[in-house]
């Protein structure tokens, strides 16, 4: 399996939760999958819709996280809400909201890195096109990055609703902006109803991303099973595999991902709430940390689901038993399953040790307020 970076040990340090107990929103933590309109929370949701006029059904903004069925259906309603929620997104000054709202918000749970999923296929009316709409972005990135102490990089997410020829043009405007750094474009994805279309079709605008230098983080393993897994890793060769927890199904499978060193972005809610599993206890996060996995927790959609970033790290803890040094483990993946620099990525593995041995608790150099 290929070097984490310094300090981490897969599946390591796993007894039942122990005192001490930390504060899981001070551990340094990196954060791989989260959704762009998604990132919203409630009031800012209803703020942006205010200044539109639009009106939000009160399931969308109720204190209740969205729960449906993994069914054609349950999919069904959850892209219904997502898509009402879209609607409110419109025009610069709510783009640059979403980036500077989910940076704050992040930087209040204790993330150094923040990479947020966009497809600006779906923005790019109300700015002139699908360019600007990425550079607005791309731009408010930088600002929010150096606002909050969050490094936030973007990675330029393709959707199975859409044509894979769309996704090659995708794949170009994200080459422009390749970088490791803020408000640059570091990753390349395939997102949406996990059910739709062949997933060969993709392989082109995957090929597009790579030889600039992009690496793939597809959705897979989700909705479909591990053989959807071994088709996503044939035909687009992914560098992480956004969720990926149904790989467990198949253990060949799943110790062919491992050595092959590719990650895991594992979100514990959204599992559950879109009936993936029944119980957070089923989620396989044991399982996968055993298995040597390099495994990111990430809230997904916390407009949607009502859960941001520590509160996985919480269920970590209190339903899969993790102690404290597991939990570091876990932080110690996310920040090196990101595609920050060698050099970022060392700071914060020395701030997570520091939060495991009680000394300065892991705390940001720069201070934020978050909004929610």
């Amino acid at each position: 399996m290929k070097d984490a970076g310094p300090g981490f040990l897969p599946g390591a340090g796993l007894p039942p939760t122990g005192p001490p107990r930390r504060d899981l929103a001070s551990l340094p933590k990196a954060h791989l999958h989260l959704h762009f309109t998604g990132s919203l929370s409630v009031p800012t949701l209803v703020e942006l819709a205010a200044a539109r006029a639009i009106d939000l059904p009160a399931q969308l903004i109720d204190a209740v996280a969205l729960e449906v069925p993994a069914d054609k259906r349950g999919w069904f309603r959850f892209q219904r809400f997502y898509d009402v929620a879209r609607a409110a997104v419109k025009g610069e000054d709510a783009l640059r909201t979403v980036v500077s709202r989910a940076a704050a918000d992040d930087a209040a749970e204790g993330s150094r890195r923040l990479e947020i999923q966009v497809d600006p296929t779906s923005y790019a009316s109300s700015v002139g096109g699908l360019q600007p709409a990425l550079e607005i972005i791309l731009d408010e990135a930088r600002l929010a990055s150096a606002t909050t102490g969050v490094q936030v990089g973007v990675i330029v997410a393709s959707s199975r609703i859409r044509h894979p020829f769309d996704a090659r043009t995708l794949a170009r405007l994200a080459a422009r902006y390749v970088g490791q750094g803020p408000g640059q474009v570091c990753g390349f994805g395939l997102s949406n109803n996990e059910w739709e279309g062949d997933t060969s079709e993709w392989d082109g605008a995957f090929r597009i991303a790579r030889r600039a230098g992009l690496p793939g983080v597809p959705h897979a393993g989700e909705l479909r099973g591990p053989e959807h897994v071994a088709q996503v890793i044939e035909a687009l060769r992914p560098t992480r595999l956004g969720h990926g927890v149904r790989t467990v199904e198949d253990p060949r499978l799943l110790d062919q991902v491992v050595a092959a060193g590719i990650a895991f972005e594992v979100c514990p809610a959204s599992n559950v709430q879109l009936g993936v599993y029944h119980r957070a206890a089923d989620v396989p996060l044991r399982r996968l940390l055993d298995a040597g996995a390099h495994v990111a927790l990430g809230a997904d959609d916390p407009l949607l689901f009502l859960s941001r970033l520590t509160d996985q790290y919480a269920t970590a803890r209190s339903v899969h038993g993790l102690n404290d040094a597991a939990l570091a483990d876990l932080a110690r993946s996310s920040i090196a399953a990101s595609f920050a620099t060698d050099a970022d990525k060392a700071r914060w593995l020395d701030e997570v040790n520091a939060w495991l041995l009680g000394s300065g608790h892991g705390s940001p150099a720069v201070g934020t307020t978050a909004r929610r």
